[in-house]
């Protein structure tokens, strides 16, 4: 089964404080019933009246964060999406806070085969793919030895192997 089937008809809420962003998602989601918003507020209603089989999130500009909380506790899925906010302590308080996934908007282009993972996995947390598909990028952008300098984050990998 391609992308777009595992995606076709699955609802999915985008939020971003730039338009161009949450637009470029929805192009790239094309096979999704796509909802955008580009503010907590918009969002926050979003989330408290739909029902996603993912939601991806922005997390400065639109109070990511809090954003995620109310997803997980609403039971879906959360894919954080982010350039400013790419960072080993974004990426643990990701983890901690119950997303699924974690994307630098640089790797947008690729969207669907993220989603299609978290959709293939019925919501569960998709670490492990992630990693081994842009764990390169990470130690590009954070140094070879970055989870070395988390104890969380070398923990939460090594019980990723475990598994």
């Amino acid at each position: 089964m391609n992308t777009a089937e595992i995606l076709k008809g699955k609802m999915v809420l985008v939020v971003d404080d730039e338009v161009d962003v949450t637009d470029t998602v929805s192009d790239l989601l094309d096979m999704c019933i796509v909802r955008k918003a580009n503010d907590y507020g918009t969002a926050r209603q979003l989330l408290l009246s739909y029902t996603f089989d993912v939601v991806i999130l922005d997390i400065m500009g639109v109070n990511g964060f809090e954003l995620l909380k109310l997803s997980v506790k609403r039971g879906f899925p959360a894919v954080m999406l982010t350039a400013y906010a790419l960072t080993p302590e974004a990426l643990e308080k990701s983890i901690k806070l119950g997303a699924v996934s974690f994307l630098p908007k640089e790797k947008m282009v690729d969207l669907d085969k993220f989603i299609a993972d978290v959709v293939l996995k019925d919501g569960q947390p998709v670490w492990q793919k992630l990693f081994e598909r842009i764990g390169g990028l990470f130690n590009k952008r954070f140094g070879a030895d970055w989870k070395q300098r988390n104890a969380f984050l070398e923990e939460f990998e090594r019980s990723l192997r475990q598994k």
